[in-house]
């Protein structure tokens, strides 16, 4: 067995806690729609910033630019 374990007490948090949904409900769920609904409690939460956005980001402010 490896040294990291699943986070199940902050799993149990968000989807018996926060999501308030019913036991029998939550252990029924897969982690893929674990993860879906936590993700839903965030939807303001963009995705990491890709390497063309970045570049692009770069071409407009350089390192050492004047202020």
């Amino acid at each position: 067995m490896s040294g990291s374990r699943f986070p199940w007490e902050e799993a149990m948090s968000l989807g018996l806690g926060t999501l308030r949904m019913p036991p029998e409900i939550f252990w029924r769920m897969t982690l893929p729609e674990l993860a879906a609904a936590a993700r839903a409690m965030r939807p303001d939460v963009r995705k990491a910033m890709g390497r063309e956005e970045f570049d692009g980001l770069m071409i407009r402010y350089p390192d050492g630019a004047a202020r």
